[in-house]
């Protein structure tokens, strides 16, 4: 039996989701595959991911209305059968989202959401992954300020200079 291949990027984003709970780094991995790869037929896949990454980076930092907002284009955008090729249960997931929305919208605390993945070499392969890193599979989030914001923590110059740039460009 010849095992199913998933892109890297996917498997490193399952490995931050479940083992470092680090969701902006999901968010980064996942995205610069996305980005790199236009036409995918799975692009809906990746974009709903990300969107669950974000949503959960939003509800541990408490912004709930950023958290619902991102969580619901989740929704809308996944398709449980397209979930099913990337060795998740999709059923079981869009059901966890619109869970997840319940509790945000009863302002009830952050948990950690463990992805449904039933390809079991998938789950294996990332399981081991995490232990050789020091880390256990599906921990709660450490809930340390390094993590929690870590958007404030990047390096945005190139963006602040790209964009700078552009404003440049458009009075001209």
């Amino acid at each position: 039996m010849q095992l199913k291949q998933y892109p890297a990027a996917y498997e490193s984003f399952l490995y931050e989701f479940h083992a470092t709970r680090d969701y902006f780094e999901c968010h980064e991995l996942l995205e610069e595959y996305w980005k790199a790869h236009p036409g995918d037929s799975l692009g809906s896949i990746w974009v709903g991911l990300i969107q669950i990454a974000v949503g959960s980076y939003h509800h541990r930092r408490r912004n709930n209305r950023g958290a619902l907002k991102i969580l619901r284009q989740a929704e809308k955008r996944l398709d449980a059968q397209l979930l099913n090729e990337v060795g998740l249960n999709g059923e079981q997931l869009i059901a966890m989202i619109a869970e997840r929305i319940e509790i945000i919208e009863d302002s009830l605390p952050f948990t950690d959401m463990n992805l449904p993945i039933v390809d079991p070499e998938l789950h294996a392969r990332s399981v081991v992954a995490a232990e050789r890193e020091g880390y256990v599979w599906g921990a709660p989030s450490r809930m340390d300020e390094a993590l929690i914001s870590r958007h404030t923590l990047r390096d945005r110059s190139d963006v602040i200079a790209a964009r700078a740039a552009a404003a440049k460009e458009k009075k001209r």
